[in-house]
């Protein structure tokens, strides 16, 4: 009895120490591949299908890499052990053991105790709806090593029909039973777990839609931390129920819109407004979703569009909008991969500090947090095809898809002299001021990034 009291206990400290959504929503989050980051060992070459040599000891190196962006979380890889040849974590093969690719186990600890250090918190992504591609051998598979802990085989072979997304398997991979009591069981324990054992932050959880609702209020609750959900649609009505049952999801819908905005060829902030007023609202807490404009699931923005100003425009926007933040690695240097594993390029030899978006992504993240932007609601300033402003608090943004358009501003909350300074100019003082209830501005290529003096 005295055992089980003290066990509870140790879990009740855990949790105290956890980071709740609310504090999570004044982080902002760099997005990494474990494998593809940085390595200690610059030799060797890279196959993209295969593992590259990243590893924590490596990511430990360029923690001030990340840090310089303003980044105060990461995102890393699964850790748990995986199908060889499987660098991106998500074919695991036992969900006791870690991947040793990446490291030891100490070296997972180090890897953790060193962002704490610098106040940078961990988010580990978590696979639970398939294993490694193993056919029908299950007994490669631990613990879940018999056919009774999963669905049938067949394929997903209708996205619109639930029942099949929900009992059939992606990509041939086996699909675990949740409905399984045992199998169920195995799985929130894990997590609940693995989280205390390692002093995890966060999770990101992969392929939510796969697996039943209900599974998930389960699952969230026995991990404890922070969870955002992958449900990979566009449609806010499919999506947006998913964050009844996790904290967060990320959020397709406004990736979708920023990206067609930003498009050389039918882009209009438009669309940008009816997202605002038509969709937002369909999310339980849209406060705290993911918002991003690439991942590793996704051709990076400059694969189709290589126009370098408006990737900055669109990364701005995601950064400064309502929600949590995610870049992904190799953005700030202007990657421009296609579909996967071309999206998924090695880092190294590229961490060059002097790069533009490097910089501009320091100085957003700064403001975002040093004014709080997450406490205040976005005022919409003004909208038509070619700009659009907004404003959180101190902080009064504009963006264009067109050089050389100047807009008056009537619509906003502050007061005859009040002025506003940009914060991307490092060259001249661009500053603007409140007359006769207008705010005048005039952009160049750049979004225009005011804050009150």
């Amino acid at each position: 009895m005295k055992k089980i009291i003290f066990i509870f206990l140790l879990s009740l400290l855990a949790y105290i120490s956890c980071k709740s959504k609310e504090e999570w929503k004044s982080r902002s989050i760099y997005q990494l591949i474990t494998d593809r980051f940085a390595r200690t060992s610059d030799t060797g070459r890279c196959d993209l299908n295969s593992y590259c040599g990243g590893n924590y000891q490596g990511i430990i190196k360029k923690l001030d890499y990340i840090k310089g962006m303003g980044f105060d979380a990461i995102w890393i890889s699964p850790i748990v052990e995986n199908m060889e040849g499987s660098y991106h974590g998500y074919h695991f093969t036992n969900l006791y053991a870690l991947n040793n690719h990446f490291g030891s186990e100490e070296d997972f600890k180090a890897l953790i105790s060193a962002c704490h250090k610098k106040d940078i918190w961990i988010m580990v992504d978590v696979e639970v709806n398939h294993v490694a591609p193993v056919g029908t051998n299950y007994s490669l598979i631990t613990p879940f090593d018999s056919a009774e802990y999963y669905h049938d085989e067949c394929l997903i072979s209708d996205w619109k029909n639930q029942f099949i997304v929900e009992n059939c398997r992606l990509c041939d991979l086996p699909d675990l039973k949740q409905e399984n009591e045992w199998v169920t069981e195995k799985l929130v324990e894990w997590i609940h777990d693995l989280v205390i054992k390692y002093d995890i932050d966060g999770i990101r959880i992969a392929t939510v839609n796969e697996v039943p609702k209900w599974f998930w209020d389960k699952f969230a609750i026995s991990a404890g931390v922070f969870q955002i959900g992958e449900v990979f649609d566009g449609d806010p009505d499919y999506l947006a129920d998913y964050q009844n049952h996790l904290d967060s999801v990320h959020n397709y819908p406004l990736f979708y819109c920023i990206r067609n905005i930003f498009d050389d060829n039918y882009g209009t902030f438009e669309s940008l407004e009816q997202y605002f007023y038509n969709i937002r609202p369909k999310f339980p807490s849209i406060e705290y979703t993911a918002t991003f404009i690439e991942n590793h699931d996704n051709p990076r923005f400059l694969y189709n569009n290589l126009n370098k100003v408006k990737y900055t425009n669109a990364v701005i926007l995601t950064l400064l909008w309502e929600g949590i933040p995610i870049f992904y690695y190799g953005g700030e240097q202007y990657y421009k991969g296609g579909q996967d594993p071309y999206n998924r390029e090695p880092l190294w030899d590229n961490y060059d500090t002097d790069s533009p978006l490097y910089k501009i992504l320091g100085k957003i993240n700064g403001i975002r947090k040093k004014y709080s932007i997450w406490d205040f609601p976005i005022v919409q300033n003004f909208v038509d095809k070619q700009f659009y402003a907004f404003s959180r608090g101190d902080i009064f943004a504009c963006f264009s898809i067109t050089y050389g358009v100047e807009r008056r501003i009537v619509h906003h909350n502050y007061e005859n002299g009040d002025k506003f300074c940009n914060i991307l100019d490092d060259e001249k003082e661009d500053c603007i001021t409140v007359s006769d209830g207008i705010l005048n501005v005039i952009m160049e290529e750049y979004p225009k990034i005011y804050i009150k003096q």
